[in-house]
């Protein structure tokens, strides 16, 4: 006989609330809900199992009184006319824990090689003016304007900034999904990345879901969190005036650092035509839509201009991913690595074939279960 369970209703709703489940889904994979909900029928102890692993719920939690207190582990600046934002999802906390983790992981593993401190980190404030920022920025990370000449495009800058922000000893890690789940994609807007600040092993996530376009502001806005020297989960929204003097502030220092303002306001043919935000998108290797906010910035748009503007552009680039006319992720192996950071897989690599970690430690930390998968990315990655 099967053994049924008392389980209090409200921690059934918080189970597939944080699940972000709708109505369609709770009705296809768990039939009996509304049953449960109602104290009609009680679930029996396999169907409950079998509710917490596709809500990603520790079993444990749904047999508490009351459903607990999952607050984000880190300061939230995801605000709304000064409202905080509602429950996160069990993807994005799994996401943040799974990134503390691995910086646990690289911590340890850079001072026991005696890796100096990121030398940038912490060295800005709020008061400080984010112009004089994003120039210190641009030229700690060679990322000046005529030095993205070699970059054919700004997809192409994306990954030459990743390996530049990596180069300074930053780790960055760009995924649309929980791990290598594909069935937990992210939501570009519940939150567009965030930043663990640390002296030696700081970390950037930028939400791999959201298109290109966010990604590499967002990338540069989380950097700014990291020379505040402050954790953060972010909007990082260029249509959205933040709340927030922190995000406002790096916001500033982001968009600065992609597109210097004197710089525009000397270029600038004003009219924002196709053609013109074109030129401007080529020349500093970024979209339109970054172009578009800098514009907007220079004072030679009007709020509402700009996002009837902004939207026609976002609108356009939605339709493009929709048609499949962007690309959709590719090889498993091109982009597992930059899921991960390069030099986070390459430290795990490296010190997994020294003996210094164990091969079943470094499965969890690569998200791999394989070991033909791990040596594949060590023949992909290679080893410091």
């Amino acid at each position: 006989m099967s053994v049924r369970v008392q389980v209090e209703p409200a921690l059934l709703r918080w189970a597939v609330e944080r699940a972000g489940w709708s109505a369609a889904v709770i009705a296809k994979r768990a039939p009996h809900f509304g049953a449960w909900l109602s104290g009609n029928v009680r679930p029996t102890l396999k169907q409950l199992e079998n509710f917490a692993n596709a809500t990603h719920t520790p079993i444990g939690l749904l047999f508490l009184p009351n459903p607990p207190d999952e607050p984000v582990p880190i300061p939230d600046m995801r605000t709304m006319g000064n409202r905080s934002v509602t429950r996160p999802s069990v993807d994005l906390l799994d996401t943040i824990y799974s990134c503390q983790s691995r910086q646990d992981w690289y911590r340890d593993y850079a001072r026991t090689h005696g890796y100096p401190d990121v030398a940038f980190v912490g060295t800005a404030r709020v008061s400080d003016n984010p112009q004089d920022v994003a120039a210190r920025m641009r030229s700690e990370l060679s990322f000046e304007i005529e030095e993205r000449t070699p970059f054919a495009s700004w997809k192409e800058a994306l990954r030459g900034l990743i390996d530049r922000i990596e180069s300074t000893g930053v780790l960055v890690m760009v995924n649309g999904i929980v791990g290598v789940d594909t069935h937990r994609k992210l939501n570009p807007q519940e939150f567009r990345g965030f930043a663990l600040a640390d002296k030696i092993a700081p970390l950037i996530f930028v939400n791999g879901a959201d298109t290109k376009a966010a990604q590499i502001f967002t990338m540069v806005h989380e950097l700014a969190h990291v020379v505040l020297g402050e954790s953060a989960l972010s909007d990082a929204a260029l249509a959205k005036q933040a709340d927030n003097d922190a995000e406002l502030w790096c916001n500033r220092v982001a968009a600065e650092v992609l597109v210097p303002l004197a710089d525009l306001r000397r270029e600038y043919r004003g009219d924002p035509t196709v053609a013109e935000l074109s030129r401007l998108a080529r020349r500093y290797r970024v979209s339109k839509l970054v172009v578009l906010k800098r514009i907007y910035d220079a004072g030679f748009l009007l709020w509402d201009d700009y996002q009837q503007r902004y939207a026609a552009e976002l609108s356009r680039i939605m339709a493009l991913l929709k048609a499949g006319e962007a690309s959709s992720g590719g090889d498993f192996y091109n982009v597992h690595p930059l899921r991960l950071s390069r030099q986070f897989a390459r430290a795990v690599i490296t010190d997994t074939l020294e003996g210094g970690t164990q091969f079943r430690d470094a499965y969890h930390l690569l998200g791999t279960k394989k070991h033909q998968t791990f040596q594949n990315l060590v023949e992909k990655i290679g080893a410091a």
